[in-house]
Formats: C-alpha cells, sequence, structure tokens
C-alpha cells in the first residue's frame, strides 16, 4: 500500500482575477493559519515528525517483513496501528509543505522545501512498499479468517480494494524502484506543469496579467472583454503549448509503460480500481451522458444564444452572463451567510461542522502573486482538520465554490472518525457531499427568489454549473481516452493534440458553437490531465448521484438527514452500492444516471417555458 501525497486541485477552475489577502472590495478575506499543522517550518515538531517516520518506517520493516502471514487477528491490529501512525504523521509532513506550496508556487524557498520534503518521505518509506505486495501474498483463506476478527474486521474493506491489485503487482524489486523514482518521474512533471502555469502572463491590450485574471475575463458582461480574453488565452498558451505537449506525452507514456508491466487491461483501468467502481458503471454513466447532450447542452446553448441575441456563440460566450443579469460583487461576508445558512436549512449540525473553517483560519479565499489557481479541499490527516482554497472574487460562481469546497470539508471532518486508512472516499463517492453542497445553496437562493428575471438567471446559473460538471468532464473524459489511446501509436505533436481536444468539443457544446482559431490549445491548462489521469469522470459521477440523491429528499425520504451523515460518515468504509442502497439508489443500474440527467433537463424546460 503506498503513501501517497497529493493535493487534489479542482478540475474546474474559478474563473478568478488578481487581488490581494485581507480587505479590499470582497471584504476581510480569511487565510490559513497553518500553524495546526506546525508552527513554522523550522519548528522542532516538523523534524521530530520527520526522524519518527525515518526511524518508525525502517523499524516496521524490521518487525513485520516476511512476517505479514503469520500474523494473528491481534498481531495484524498492532500492525495496522503503527503502519496508520506512520501515514499520519507523513501526511501531516506533506500536508503542511504542500499547502505552503499552493500559497505561493513561485517562490524558491518554499518550492525547495516541498521538494526536500517530498524526497526525504520518499526515502523514508521506501522499505514500506513490501507492505502492500507482501499483504496480497496471504492466502485467501487465511486471509478471510484474520479479518473476521472483531479487532480487525473493520478495515477489510480497505485491505479488500488493496487486494484488487494482486493481478498488477509487480515483484518487490520493481515496485521499490517506481517508488524509489516517483520524485524525478510524474511529480517532477507534474511540478513543471503548476510552476508554468503559476508564472504563465497573458498580454491584455498591454497589461499583463496571470492566468486566473485572464479566464476571468470569459463571464464579463462587456462581450468585447470576453473576446480579448480568450484571445489573450490563446495566444499565451500557445508561446507554451510545445511545453505542455512534452509533458502530456512523457505521463502518457511513462503510465503507458507502467500500465504494461502492470497488465492493465486500459489506461483507465487503474483510476477505475482505485475508485472502487467497476468499468461498466462508468462506461454506463459516460453513454448516457453523451447520448443526452443534443438535451442538454445542445438545447441549452441554443437557448442562450437566443438570450445573447447571436445566431452562433463563440466560446468566449460560453459562461457570459445573462443581458438581464445585473453585474455585482458579493463580499465575503454575504457569501459566507448565504452557504451557512444554506447548510444550517438543510441541518444544524452541517452548518456547525462548517463553521469553524470561517472562525479558524482553515480558509484561504484570497488571490494572490504566485498562488495555485483554481480551488481545492485538502483533508490533511484525520489528526488535524482539513483546509479550502480558493481564488475569491465575489462573482455568484464564487460563492457555489465555496459552497462545494465547504462541503467536501465536512465530509472529510465527517469521515476523520474513520481513522487514517479508512477515511479517504474513492474519488466517484468524494464529489458527493460537495456537489450536494452546492445544490443546497442553490436551492435555498432559488427559493428565495422574488421575480421572474431573478429565477431565470439563477436556473441558467445551475444548468450552466451542471453542465460544467456533467458534460464538459465527460467531454473531458473521453478527450483523455483519446489521449492516451492516440499516445500509444506514438509521439503526439501539439497540432495532434489539439485536434484530440477539437474532437469532442463540438459534440459536446453542440452545433450552435464556432470555434475561434487557437482554441484549440485551450487543453494545455486543465490540471487534472497532468495530476491525476481520469479523474474527470468522478465529477459527473458525483453530480448524477447527487441529483438523484437530492431527488430523495425533496420526495421526502425518512431520515434522509441522518441517512446522509451516516454515508459520509463512512469514508471509505463501504463501497456505493452500499451507501446508496439505504436510499433505494443503485449507480450500477443504467437508468440510475438518467434520473440525474432529467433534473437537469428539467431545470432547462423550465427556461424554456419562460420564453412564452
Amino acid at each position: 500500500m503506498p503513501l501517497s501525497f497529493s493535493l487534489p486541485l479542482r478540475i474546474q477552475p474559478t474563473f478568478d482575477a488578481t487581488a490581494s489577502g485581507g480587505a479590499g472590495a470582497f471584504g476581510e478575506l480569511p487565510e490559513w493559519d497553518l500553524t495546526d499543522l506546525y508552527p513554522a517550518p523550522d519548528a522542532p515538531e516538523f523534524a521530530a515528525d520527520m526522524a519518527f517516520v525515518e526511524t518508525e518506517c525502517a523499524a516496521f520493516a524490521r518487525d513485520y517483513e516476511g512476517k505479514l502471514a503469520s500474523l494473528d487477528a491481534a498481531g495484524m491490529a498492532e500492525c495496522i496501528g503503527r503502519y496508520e501512525a506512520i501515514e499520519t504523521a507523513a501526511g501531516r509532513i506533506m500536508s503542511y509543505a504542500g499547502l505552503r506550496y499552493y500559497q505561493n508556487t513561485v517562490d524558491g524557498g518554499i518550492a525547495k522545501f516541498m521538494a526536500d520534503a517530498q524526497d526525504k518521505i520518499t526515502t523514508f518509506t521506501t522499505p514500506l512498499v513490501f507492505f502492500s505486495l507482501e499483504f496480497n501474498r496471504i492466502p485467501d483463506a487465511q486471509y478471510e479468517a484474520v479479518f473476521a476478527d472483531a479487532r480487525v474486521a473493520r478495515f477489510k474493506p480497505v485491505f479488500d480494494r488493496m487486494r484488487s491489485m494482486r493481478p498488477h503487482q509487480l515483484s518487490d524489486e520493481l515496485e521499490k524502484f517506481l517508488h524509489d523514482q516517483s520524485t524525478v518521474g510524474a511529480a517532477a512533471w507534474n511540478r513543471l506543469f503548476d510552476e508554468t502555469t503559476a508564472a504563465m502572463e497573458f498580454d491584455v491590450d498591454g497589461e499583463m496579467k496571470n492566468l486566473e485574471s485572464t479566464l476571468d475575463m470569459l463571464s464579463d458582461h462587456d462581450r468585447a472583454k470576453r473576446e480579448t480574453g480568450a484571445r489573450a488565452v490563446a495566444a499565451g498558451l500557445q508561446k507554451q503549448v510545445k511545453l505542455f505537449a512534452r509533458v502530456h506525452n512523457t505521463l502518457a507514456k511513462e503510465k503507458a509503460i507502467e500500465d504494461k508491466w502492470r497488465k492493465m487491461p486500459s489506461p483507465q483501468m487503474g483510476r477505475h480500481l482505485s475508485n472502487h467502481v467497476e468499468p461498466e458503471v462508468v462506461e454506463a454513466l459516460r453513454d448516457a451522458v453523451v447520448a443526452a447532450y443534443p438535451r442538454l447542452s445542445h438545447r441549452y446553448y441554443a437557448l442562450k444564444a437566443k438570450w445573447l441575441g447571436l445566431e452562433k456563440m463563440q466560446v468566449w460566450d460560453r459562461n457570459a452572463p445573462l443581458p438581464t443579469e445585473a453585474p455585482r460583487v458579493i463580499d465575503w461576508a454575504e457569501a459566507e451567510r448565504t452557504v451557512m445558512d444554506a447548510y444550517a436549512g438543510f441541518s444544524p449540525e452541517m452548518a456547525a461542522i462548517a463553521e469553524p473553517f470561517f472562525k479558524k483560519g482553515w480558509i484561504d479565499a484570497a488571490t494572490k502573486p504566485g498562488k495555485a489557481p483554481g480551488a481545492f479541499a485538502h483533508p490533511t490527516v484525520t489528526t488535524v482538520h482539513p483546509y479550502v482554497m480558493l481564488n475569491y472574487l465575489g462573482k455568484p460562481r464564487d460563492v457555489m465554490t465555496l459552497a462545494h469546497e465547504l462541503g467536501h470539508g465536512v465530509h472529510q471532518v465527517l469521515a476523520a472518525d474513520q481513522g487514517e486508512m479508512l477515511s479517504s472516499t474513492p474519488l466517484t463517492l468524494a464529489e458527493t457531499a460537495s456537489v450536494f453542497g452546492e445544490m443546497l445553496t442553490f436551492r435555498a437562493l432559488l427559493a428565495k427568489a422574488k421575480t421572474k428575471a431573478e429565477r431565470k438567471t439563477l436556473l441558467a446559473g445551475k444548468v450552466e454549473d451542471m453542465i460544467n460538471t456533467v458534460v464538459r468532464q465527460i467531454a473531458f473524459y473521453d478527450f483523455e481516452c483519446k489521449l492516451h489511446a492516440a499516445r500509444a501509436q506514438g509521439e503526439l505533436t501539439p497540432e495532434a493534440i489539439n485536434e484530440l481536444w477539437m474532437s469532442v468539443q463540438g459534440e459536446s457544446l453542440g452545433p450552435v458553437f464556432e470555434f475561434m482559431d487557437g482554441y484549440e490549445t485551450f487543453w494545455a491548462y486543465i490540471p487534472h490531465f497532468v495530476h491525476s489521469p481520469f479523474y474527470v469522470y468522478a465529477y459527473a459521477f458525483g453530480d448524477g448521484l447527487v441529483n438523484a440523491l437530492y431527488a430523495a429528499y425533496a420526495e421526502g425520504t425518512p431520515d434522509f438527514q441522518a441517512k446522509y451523515f451516516d454515508m459520509l460518515k463512512a469514508g471509505g468504509s463501504k463501497h456505493h452500492k452500499e451507501l446508496l442502497a439505504p436510499f433505494g439508489l443503485d449507480a450500477s443500474d443504467p437508468a440510475f444516471w438518467n434520473k440525474g440527467l432529467d433534473m437537469i433537463s428539467g431545470f432547462i424546460d423550465e427556461l424554456e417555458a419562460m420564453e412564452d
């Protein structure tokens, strides 16, 4: 069971502009207080944890290597406890180093601190590589007998998932080699991508802007500004497209080599296994969404073109505000109040869990030079608490992003009682609480709408968010599938990758769109293609699941809130079938996905009816 300490960036960028921390147009924006992890980079507590990881990894290997099959339940319980202690210390170290880095990716000292910490943790944990390899060689009958004991039975789901990798396990020597070289493999290319995108500047009528502030222009009320922003992004990406193509070529080839050695039947299989989801379930989701393109994105964007008075939409019109939508800046206090009220309306317990994020420095909201783009919620370790990162600029979508990431945070707090090994939720279920938090906030705002125009604006915004979460992410998934398949045939030029990108854009967005020259490079800034191959379908999975869950809530499912909290508290201890059964839902049923898609279609029906 290899230790991994990556920070999951949200794939959908928050369209942000440059700002500074502290008070400003949005009020006093919170910043992280990382002292709950460590008081300072040179704190003795940090050094002590690093020393513990080094000595305890060596001691763990000395005490257990070659002996796992001989352990009884009591011995296995002690072994797991020691392993979790190592995970906790190493995770705390890398969370601290990583969060500091994402606050300022261009500071050389901070980048060095993270890289040095990663190098040390990788070196110190190399002796642990034996654990999953040897564990998977325990005979089935013996494994089942040991884990029938109450002292270790609760850990069985995580070890069942680990043992699903048995057919793809390499020799002990090869696994140790892959572990050792990881810091100069994918992790190094990830870092190159992060630092390049954070440092990029885009020429906007002579003013140099960063990526986030330039993307922010694509949602401006002024169409000329949207076009200027889109063309600036295209020009900036074109300058770096060879580097981004090299990153994608290298990572796809590296993955193909490892997949070949592991006898993975497809490039996607590793992600399915880590998500504990069957390939046929993902394909059912993908096929349902693609089949729904005409009644979702194609229909909505044709309607939006009519609202905008356009015969054809350009890419810079996709996220345009409605003509009836008055420009409005939402300060931080209102954003906090909006989300907290929505959470409290569902359950006071949910609001109580969310409150410390605002009060105790668990959110970093301001955009700052060098800060990583996008947004995420990082769980750190179960003995501390999560941290949420935003790039807040006072737009309605920023409020929804806050609701989304805070949902992750609530989920991570609730799952923490499962302990380090069981708290982590498969990606397909990790989006449940975040998307549900968005839905609660949207429904609360919709209920307060005073006019038809206000309701229309809210509905249109939600439909666009759902299309971005479902249609756009499945199009991203198809692009990745095509990219990895094409790379298997040889090196891909930037032009070849551009063609793959464009092959999914028209299909997913619909015939009302025209695509400007330069849009073909927009694949280059999407972080999850680099950080987490095939992650993106998890967003569509989560949205469809939440739509079905919310329908069950709206229909008055008995004890819904209690069942919902039980689901979140389960963390990674249960399969999606077990978690959804109390709600009468089953994601393996192809009809399940259409329930979620029908909710989006229903919103579009209502928008169309407003035209009469």
